[in-house]
């Protein structure tokens, strides 16, 4: 649409704004974790702007647990099987086979080799193909296979915050894993024939500033938010591409957004809200405790939004027992019908 309002632009210092009924969404760890994403011959990074990890993001309630910073995206509480408790005795043989200390390997090579796992198991989702223990250990070097469980870590965190991906064990016994899409959605943001990337993080993330601002949010609120991991509309991301099609056009035509303008703007301003096939594969718990892990904190943290997803999944559940009775007293119906019409011949 040609009125629609002018693109905020990336800027490292953009206004601070306070809303104090709202609790904070500070994304920081978001940006640390794209800096650290690395995917095979990328175009070339342009500066990522670096603006205060929470400028134009409401502060966090009084009482609510601090938000944790850390150099790694965010502890590992994957809902995918521990790696750790399945490959101690290999890591301890590998880290005497690699002849050094594990404790002595540099965090740049932890990270490296991290991000060479990142590319290893995209590439696996791309194909379609499992992807096997074996495998990803070959994709180590030797002087890091000592740290296998803390790179497989890293990468497993990357995967789900910066694509929206979970590694899940779907063979125990030969260590076969897989990637698929978090939090009940269906769909990756990688258009049919697309040699692309998953872009179901930036998605998340959208849902997620839509329902920790009332349930809609603006799009300058929007592209403030993903301004701060280096996201901006008009300006190709080294990993995503151009992300305003992204997000005002592929997600509103596949439902999982809604567009609208802002009733009585002039000029017109125009807001987001969750889409009808957001609604049906995900909830607002679902997104909520999203959030919290990358905060490193609990859903209840947020206790006004955490009450409504409670509302929520409550309404849900009404929902899907009346339908069940429903469904009960149709069958019976016919069965008695059936019955009556047996007896009769």
């Amino acid at each position: 649409m040609s009125s629609r309002q002018k693109n905020p632009q990336c800027s490292p210092e953009q206004p601070r704004q306070s809303h104090s009924e709202m609790p904070g969404l500070e994304i920081a760890q978001v940006s640390k974790a794209l800096e650290e994403t690395h995917l095979s011959s990328p175009p070339p990074m342009s500066g990522n702007s670096k603006g205060p990890s929470d400028a134009g993001i409401p502060s966090a309630p009084e009482g609510a647990q601090s938000f944790h910073s850390s150099s790694t995206a965010f502890r590992a509480t994957s809902s995918s099987k521990s790696y750790a408790s399945s490959s101690n005795q290999e890591e301890e043989e590998s880290a005497s086979q690699a002849g050094a200390d594990p404790r002595n390997v540099p965090t740049d090579a932890l990270d490296e080799n991290a991000g060479l796992l990142v590319n290893y198991m995209l590439l696996k989702y791309q194909m379609k193909e499992p992807i096997t223990k074996a495998a990803l250990l070959k994709n180590v070097s030797k002087e890091c296979k000592g740290q296998f469980v803390e790179i497989f870590q890293k990468a497993s965190q990357r995967l789900e915050m910066v694509f929206g991906l979970d590694v899940k064990e779907v063979d125990a016994i030969n260590h076969y894993y897989g990637l698929f899409i978090k939090i009940g959605l269906t769909y990756d943001g990688m258009q049919h024939g697309e040699k692309g990337v998953p872009k179901t993080g930036i998605l998340i993330l959208v849902l997620g500033v839509i329902f920790m601002n009332g349930n809609r949010a603006t799009e300058e609120k929007i592209w403030e938010v993903l301004n701060l991991t280096g996201i901006c509309p008009g300006k190709k991301h080294f990993i995503f591409g151009e992300p305003k099609e992204l997000v005002t056009e592929v997600f509103v035509e596949e439902k999982y957004l809604k567009y609208q303008q802002v009733a009585n703007t002039d000029p017109a301003q125009f807001e987001f809200l969750w889409g009808p096939r957001a609604h049906a594969e995900t909830t607002k718990m679902q997104v909520l405790e999203f959030l919290a892990k990358i905060h490193d904190t609990d859903p209840s943290s947020f206790p006004s939004q955490y009450e409504e997803a409670l509302q929520d999944e409550e309404e849900r559940a009404r929902s899907r027992i009346s339908a069940g009775a429903v469904s009960t007293s149709v069958a019976t119906a016919s069965f008695n019908t059936k019955a009556s019409s047996f007896s009769h011949t």
